[in-house]
């Protein structure tokens, strides 16, 4: 589960639905994503002298930190943009009324992607009750669907359908592979959530650990891999991140699936990963 929590809220304030997900895990940083669906009404920002700035900034700051802490979500980094206007992914998009909808959520995911997933909730479910403060609730059946969004619904069917294939073709590549180091297999969503993994040595939520220490991912083109060092309990892990280039479609947004090997320091797996991404994309292209 990479997905804690999700609000809908306005700028002004007004919160007009949460939904608890499921309990974030102990001693873990999540991250508290922010996606602005609002009319651009700012005002030119103003030119404040150093002192001035530092103090509004002082101010700012200890209120957000004492006010997670008290929330028991205490904080350790703010980002800002600049002072630049800042752009959506999709600039020319027009939003309508002022909604900000937040997500609690792992570090690792793809932010573009997680991004995605919410413009595409705010378009089926929030764009047409806005004004928020005066809309009628959420309904179960809308709730349904952004939980259908945010789980990855489409792309989880699509390999639970072909479960068996998938399976044997996974274990089948590890034993295959295991002499050069390979360890462990995982398919992920669009945004990297883990879905499925292959082997006895990681669990979904060795999976989850193994993502969190590697940081930032970089854009992959399809039929891709990049390789990047993380480690389990101190045992130090390759991973090999696969963009498939196939996957579901849902509501016009595509959503390729990432394959991922986990492999011992120094392993030399050649073309493998290409070989392994055509080889599954057989079954769920």
């Amino acid at each position: 589960m990479t997905f804690y929590e999700l609000s809908v809220i306005t700028n002004t304030g007004f919160p007009y639905y949460h939904l608890h997900v499921k309990d974030p895990p102990k001693n873990v940083t999540l991250f508290l994503r922010f996606f602005d669906f609002s009319e651009d009404k700012s005002d030119p920002v103003l030119n404040l002298d150093p002192v001035s700035s530092f103090e509004l900034n002082a101010g700012l700051v200890s209120a957000l930190f004492e006010f997670a802490r008290n929330l028991d979500k205490k904080i350790e980094i703010l980002e800002f943009n600049s002072n630049k206007k800042a752009t959506h992914f999709d600039k020319d998009s027009k939003y309508n009324g002022d909604v900000l909808i937040t997500t609690q959520t792992e570090p690792y995911l793809l932010h573009k992607s997680v991004h995605q997933k919410i413009k595409l909730m705010y378009n089926l479910i929030i764009a047409d009750k806005i004004p928020l403060d005066s809309a009628l609730e959420i309904l179960q059946n809308e709730e349904d669907l952004i939980l259908d969004i945010l789980m990855d619904k489409e792309a989880r069917n699509r390999i639970q359908t072909n479960t068996h294939e998938i399976s044997k073709l996974g274990n089948n590549l590890l034993s295959e592979m295991k002499g050069y180091g390979l360890n462990g297999i995982c398919i992920t969503s669009f945004d990297l959530s883990p879905i499925i993994v292959f082997g006895k040595k990681y669990s979904l939520n060795d999976i989850d650990t193994i993502l969190r220490h590697i940081g930032i991912f970089p854009e992959i083109s399809p039929m891709e891999w990049i390789y990047r060092q993380s480690y389990l309990s101190q045992e130090q892990i390759w991973v090999y991140i696969i963009k498939s280039g196939v996957g579901p479609t849902v509501n016009d947004l595509f959503e390729s699936y990432f394959y991922l090997l986990f492999a011992e320091p120094q392993s030399y797996l050649g073309e493998f990963p290409g070989t392994l991404a055509a080889k599954f994309n057989q079954i769920l292209g």
